[in-house]
């Protein structure tokens, strides 16, 4: 009898008391607890990742974690009660029969709570191989949470730092406040989804880097992304419904992670089992041009240059004497003032880091880059465009921020100027060119250059009468000299498509054809938009006409 009431106690107890929870298992159900002071874990099934208690280097505090399995230099990839430590053993781990993940200490004093919404009958705590930390429901397999959706300063294989816009959710990463802190940090990472999707860092609530915006193919006109044969394969997925960054590991046998430190760094670390350390494969911040807004409203930064910054085309320092002293923060202004009596044209600016809060003008593919131009001239505000494989017509409205230049890649660029100011530029271009004509036919090839008022007073101003052919080039008039010589005078016609650089390839083509049964270049003629070619005069008309009567 004695025998039987002890195995009925037994029975019952084990019915409804939980149990200690030590063997290094996956799971963990609601009648079971994961204890600090027994030094019980979770371990994936594939041993890639671990579960439970710790504290950061140089701290006693009490931390629910998971990390590297095995990873030798314990690195937790994410903290359940990262602001609320525990500070002394009694940490307890337990699953709730609604499916709401706790943690207590000393008993009842409750640390943390998953705040598990969908409520299920039968759930399980799952520690995944992937280190997603997920509640599931057993019967149908579902998901009620997951620790992905809540990530800290880490980025593992698979997790997402964007949006899932259908449910208005965000993932994004916060640095830790200090080596021995895993507490909210100085700096978030999140992506931007207005406009032009784009990676921003903060500190607090300044912006201190920015990825530029997402086009299609690369993030802010840099290299595109793409696969790293020897660690990633980074993604980017933007749709109606997502929007999101995530990588995978090219080899099972890498051990990777994205990670923003607790001084705003932002890096890429795989795990060297040799060395036994986490080493850098890809930093972003890598330069001063990373640095946010580093040239100020309208400058260009790159590191090439110096100095590194510089005003686009047709802008100048706002402030320059400041400017002179390499401080650029105050940017650029446009030399001739913009508003919306003054007609404007665009200059395009080439392998450009597109500038910060783009907005779409027209969300279609299929809007081209004329169709562009006209709805940002229509829009007194527009400041310039751009064309993307997202969107036909991407534009942006006030100062234009934060770009760089880049060597290679890189997008275009079209910024509103004055009108007068682009009539300048193309005049400064033409004079360039005519003197590189005009250095080419005296230094280069010898021969003479003709002023626009010999050749007039030949041609007795281009007369009708003097009038001799016409091709697809233009007019050809007979001359005479002061000396008496007869001319043939070819004049580039404003129609002829022909330009500068066209007109100096002619030049020396037919000046190094020189012989005595063609006609004898005698020089050229360069005056603002007037271009000729001075020929000796052959009475006979034309071979042509010799040949075929």
């Amino acid at each position: 009898m004695v025998l039987l009431l002890l195995i009925l106690l037994s029975l019952f107890t084990s019915l409804s008391l939980p149990t200690r929870f030590t063997a290094a298992v996956d799971t963990l159900s609601p009648n079971q607890t994961l204890a600090d002071a027994t030094n019980g874990t979770l371990v994936s099934a594939g041993e890639s990742f671990e579960l439970g208690f710790f504290s950061p280097l140089n701290s006693e505090n009490r931390y629910v974690g998971v990390w590297f399995k095995q990873v030798s230099l314990q690195t937790p990839i994410w903290v359940a009660n990262k602001d609320d430590p525990i500070t002394d053993s009694s940490g307890v781990l337990t699953i709730a029969p609604t499916g709401n993940v706790i943690i207590t200490s000393d008993q009842t004093n409750l640390i943390w709570s998953s705040n598990t919404t969908i409520l299920s009958a039968s759930p399980v705590l799952k520690l995944l191989d992937t280190g997603n930390l997920v509640v599931v429901d057993s019967s149908t397999g579902s998901y009620l949470w997951q620790s992905f959706d809540h990530p800290c300063d880490t980025l593992v294989p698979g997790m997402k730092l964007g949006w899932d816009l259908s449910k208005n959710q965000e993932w994004y990463l916060t640095s830790w406040k200090s080596l021995q802190d895993p507490s909210m940090g100085d700096y978030m990472y999140r992506v931007d989804p207005q406009g032009l999707p784009q990676l921003i860092l903060r500190q607090g609530s300044t912006i201190t880097y920015r990825s530029g915006p997402w086009d299609g193919v690369r993030f802010g006109g840099g290299p595109p992304l793409k696969q790293n044969t020897t660690v990633i394969n980074p993604i980017f997925v933007y749709n109606t419904t997502s929007v999101y960054y995530t990588f995978l590991n090219n080899d099972g046998n890498i051990i990777s992670r994205f990670v923003v430190t607790q001084s705003g760094l932002l890096e890429h670390l795989t795990w060297n089992q040799g060395s036994g350390e986490w080493v850098s494969v890809i930093t972003l911040r890598a330069d001063l041009c990373d640095a946010y807004d580093h040239c100020g409203p309208y400058g260009i930064c790159n590191t090439n240059d110096s100095p590194t910054c510089h005003c686009m085309d047709g802008f100048v320092p706002k402030f320059p004497e400041v400017w002179n002293r390499l401080d650029w923060s105050g940017g650029c202004v446009a030399k001739s003032e913009l508003n919306c009596t003054v007609a404007t044209g665009f200059r395009r600016f080439s392998r450009l880091k597109l500038p910060d809060t783009s907005r779409f003008l027209v969300n279609r593919t299929d809007v081209s880059r004329v169709d562009c131009e006209e709805a940002c001239l229509k829009d007194c505000s527009c400041r310039g465009f751009a064309q993307t494989d997202i969107s036909g017509c991407v534009v942006w409205s006030g100062e234009l921020l934060d770009m760089r230049e880049y060597n290679e890649g890189g997008q275009d660029l079209y910024v509103r100027v004055a009108a007068s100011e682009l009539a300048r530029r193309l005049e400064a271009a033409s004079q360039r060119v005519q003197e590189n004509i005009r250095s080419t036919v005296e230094e280069d090839l010898e021969l003479p250059l003709f002023d626009l008022a010999t050749i007039s007073t030949a041609t007795n101003n281009f007369s009708y009468e003097n009038k001799i052919g016409e091709g697809g080039f233009g007019p050809v008039y007979k001359g005479r000299l002061s000396t008496g010589q007869e001319v043939a005078v070819k004049r580039l016609s404003k129609t002829s498509g022909q330009g500068l650089k066209e007109f100096k390839n002619e030049v020396i083509f037919i000046s190094k054809l020189q012989h005595r049964n063609l006609v004898r270049l005698l020089g050229c003629c360069i005056h603002g938009e007037e271009r000729m070619l001075i020929y000796e005069y052959m009475p006979k008309i034309s071979l042509e006409l010799h040949i075929f009567s």
